[in-house]
C-alpha cells in the first residue's frame, strides 16, 4: 500500500519528486538518489554475500532477492542518465588517483555532492568561535605533536578534489513502478530494509553461523518441535464412491 502523500504526487503529474518531502509515513522524508543508493547497497551485499559458503541456505536466499532487485533497479534509467555517464567517465579518466583505474561510473558511488569546504575548528556553537587550543597537562614532546595535528596543514587532502555532477533522477512514475514491480513498499522503505541486509550479513559473516556447533546436541533434543508432534495431521480428502 502507498502512502497518500505518494500518490498526490503522482496524480499532481509532478514529474520528479521533491528530496526532502514527507513521503507519509513518519519519520521518512523521500529520499534524494533512491536508484544510486539501492545500487550500492545490493552491490555491497552481494559482494558480502560471495565471501559466504555457497551452500548456506541464507546465502542462497538472500542472493536470489538481492540479485532480483538489482536487475529490477538497473532496468530503470532515468532521463540524461547516457550523457551523464559519458561526462562521469571522462571525469573517472581524468583522476584515476581517486577512482582508481578501469572504473565505470555505474561503480562509482557518491551519495552527495558538498558545495562547501569547512574546517570543523570553525564551527560556531552559541555565535562563538572554538579557540584552537590545547587542553590538559603534556609534556614537551606531546605539545609538538599536538601542535602539528592542530595546524591546518595536517586537514589538507591528499587526493585531489573532485567537483562530482550527480546522477539525473528518476521520475516519479519511474519510481512508482519500481515500487510496483518490487512489492515492498515504498523506494524508501526498500532502501531501509536493503540497509539492513546489508548490515546484516556483516553479523553473519562475523558469527560463522553457517558452520557446525561446537558441541553437537543431543539425540532427539528437538523432536519435541518437529512438525505435526501436538496437533493432528492434515486431514485426508473424503474419498469417492463408487
Amino acid at each position: 500500500m502507498r502512502s497518500t502523500s505518494r500518490l498526490f504526487a503522482v496524480v499532481k503529474s509532478e514529474r520528479f519528486l521533491t528530496p526532502g518531502n514527507p513521503t507519509g509515513l513518519t519519520g521518512l522524508l523521500t529520499h534524494p538518489a533512491p536508484r544510486s543508493q539501492l545500487i550500492y547497497l545490493y552491490s555491497s551485499t552481494l559482494d558480502k554475500l560471495s565471501k559466504i559458503p555457497e551452500h548456506s541456505v541464507y546465502r542462497q536466499s538472500a542472493e536470489a532477492i538481492t540479485r532480483q532487485r538489482l536487475n529490477i533497479i538497473n532496468g530503470f534509467k532515468p532521463p540524461g542518465y547516457e550523457e551523464w555517464a559519458q561526462r562521469a567517465k571522462q571525469k573517472i579518466d581524468e583522476h584515476p588517483n581517486v577512482f582508481g583505474k578501469d572504473r565505470e561510473p555505474s561503480t562509482v558511488f557518491m551519495s552527495a555532492q558538498l558545495t562547501e569546504e569547512r574546517d570543523q575548528r570553525d564551527v560556531q556553537w552559541d555565535n562563538r568561535k572554538q579557540p584552537a587550543g590545547l587542553e590538559g597537562t603534556r609534556t614537551a614532546e606531546e605539545r609538538t605533536q599536538q601542535s602539528a595535528v592542530a595546524t591546518k596543514a595536517a586537514f589538507t587532502p591528499e587526493a585531489d578534489i573532485v567537483q562530482w555532477e550527480n546522477e539525473p533522477p528518476l521520475e516519479a512514475s519511474q519510481i512508482a513502478e519500481i515500487e510496483d514491480k518490487i512489492g515492498a513498499g515504498l523506494i524508501e522503505e526498500i532502501i531501509q530494509v536493503a540497509e539492513g541486509e546489508n548490515q546484516l550479513v556483516d553479523t553473519i559473516l562475523e558469527s560463522r553461523s553457517w558452520e557446525d556447533l561446537e558441541e553437537k546436541p543431543p539425540q532427539g533434543q528437538w523432536d519435541h518441535f518437529a512438525r505435526d508432534q501436538h496437533t493432528p495431521g492434515t486431514q485426508e480428502p473424503p474419498k469417492a464412491k463408487s
